[in-house]
């Protein structure tokens, strides 16, 4: 591995640490839930489907600074991760020969990459395009088929830019959890951070400051941004209310991605998985074809079927411009992405959390 030493192309970015946060407390009894996916997995970008999200906060004191909300989120996710201990969890095969995989909740850990950047954060701002320059501000490490075991499922990178600003980035596993599940996530360990720096008689230091750790400068060997496959794709979201859910999850998704392509003018690769999950249960993805529209349009009626969808071009509904991760500052930037794959599509499908849900379905349409 080499590590990635420009953002946008121009700018130099160093890593100064590379750390594991676990929660608090050991998690007993661990918790697990099963992944079924198709047996060649090397084949399809199944294992490095995530999402991302970042923010970006301007330095409002002379103390504030992205290397100090590094050091106390090691205590604040600690305890976040209590409540949700599969996210510090692993993927590993199942001992039955099925072939599957699944998550377990054994306290491996959330990655915490901290860096700088040389460039300030308003220049970052100004950007026509930030696809590129966004990619380099998250971290992501590929898994590897063979071993999975030992990849994060979760990431965090705190990026300090000159003007003292910085960045939060968060990156996630579609195989751990949904957008929606991480906003929900995002936010409770926001209130969580809040409430325990609040204080008045707070050290003026953590005690993972890494400033008076002696930062050396950037780690050889640690990548940023792992590939091309960073870059963010185009997704469309769906609501679907309840009296149309005798469809099938098969036709479900084929008749999205009709109205996907109609709303965004772009067609669906030949190919697209398909992720159906349940918060922290079983997940089932499997490789589908487009020919699977052919069949919809055969087997329904997809006129009333469509004029029941309520579908969004944007991430607003995940409500991430009101989460204040630092001192209840909101973000003055926000933006998150499901990431681009080769040739293939995505197509979430996401049950309702609870029988008085009066939204059915959300089903996530991501272009390659």
């Amino acid at each position: 591995m080499a590590l990635s030493s420009t953002l946008n192309n121009a700018y130099k970015l160093s890593v100064a640490a590379l750390q594991t946060v676990v929660p608090t407390n050991p998690t007993d009894p661990r918790r697990s839930f099963r992944l079924t996916v198709p047996q060649n997995l090397s084949s399809t970008g199944i294992l490095q489907r995530r999402f991302h999200v970042l923010f970006c906060y301007h330095k409002t004191r002379d103390e504030d600074s992205g290397w100090l909300f590094a050091g106390r989120i090691k205590e604040s996710l600690g305890r976040a991760l209590q409540e949700q201990p599969l996210l510090a969890g692993r993927m590993r095969r199942r001992g039955d020969n099925s072939g599957d995989l699944e998550v377990v909740s054994n306290d491996s850990g959330v990655r915490l990459v901290e860096a700088s950047v040389e460039l300030k954060l308003s220049d970052f701002l100004e950007l026509k395009d930030k696809v590129d320059a966004e990619a380099k501000l998250v971290f992501w490490e590929d898994f590897t088929e063979e071993n999975p075991q030992f990849s994060p499922l979760f990431y965090v990178q705190v990026t300090n830019f000159t003007c003292g600003g910085y960045s939060i980035g968060i990156s996630c596993s579609l195989l751990l959890v949904d957008p929606f599940l991480l906003s929900s996530f995002l936010k409770r360990w926001a209130d969580l951070h809040n409430t325990m720096f609040s204080r008045n008689d707070l050290p003026e230091f953590p005690t993972f400051y890494l400033p008076k750790l002696g930062k050396s400068g950037s780690s050889a060997g640690i990548q940023l941004g792992s590939n091309a496959r960073n870059n963010a794709a185009q997704s469309v979201t769906f609501k679907l209310p309840k009296k149309i859910l005798e469809l099938d999850d098969k036709n479900l998704a084929a008749l999205c991605i009709k109205e996907a392509e109609r709303e965004v003018a772009t067609k669906m690769a030949s190919n697209f998985s398909l992720f159906v999950k349940a918060p922290y249960e079983d997940t089932k993805v499997e490789i589908c074809s487009r020919q699977l529209l052919e069949v919809s349009e055969r087997t329904t009626s997809p006129g009333g079927v469509v004029s029941g969808l309520s579908c969004a071009r944007t991430w607003d509904e995940l409500g991430l411009e009101n989460i204040c991760l630092n001192e209840g500052k909101k973000a003055v930037y926000v933006s998150c992405w499901i990431n681009s794959a080769v040739d293939e599509g995505c197509v979430m499908i996401i049950p309702p959390s609870d029988e008085k849900n009066t939204m059915g379905l959300k089903i996530i349409v991501t272009f390659s």
